[in-house]
């Protein structure tokens, strides 16, 4: 008798929002993500979205039950020192993340408008 593999094919982390605005004003012109596809269940209803860039996708929610404010999202990546020259040439007033070498990866941390934070990170190269 063969065993079944498990293979898990991708996570998508559910980001709380409260303005969508300052939302889109961060992940959209900040970090350059573009929006997919967006859904409510009628007028006057939260939005639940999803933004993605380069393969990266995060579901954003207005739904109270969806997520806590103040999560840590972990990303590892390829093109760290382009994506923090990328984020440093936006001028964002809210955010001048820096490029922190943590020995084994290089890592730019960013916190969005409701206290979400995102870890971009890459492992160094031998």
């Amino acid at each position: 008798m063969s065993e079944t593999k498990i293979l898990f094919e991708r996570a998508v982390p559910i980001i709380r929002i409260f303005d969508i605005a300052k939302a889109h004003e961060f992940y959209l012109g900040f970090l350059g993500f573009s929006v997919d596809w967006e859904h409510r269940y009628g007028e006057n209803f939260p939005l639940y979205t999803q933004v993605s860039r380069g393969g990266l996708a995060l579901h954003l929610s207005e739904h109270a039950g969806d997520a806590t404010p103040g999560g840590t999202t972990v990303v590892y990546m390829k093109g760290i020192r382009a994506l923090h020259a990328e984020l440093a040439a936006h001028r964002y007033r809210y955010m001048k993340p820096g490029l922190e070498d943590e020995g084994t990866r290089l890592e730019v941390q960013v916190t969005d408008p409701f206290g979400n934070r995102i870890r971009f990170m890459e492992i160094k190269e031998n």
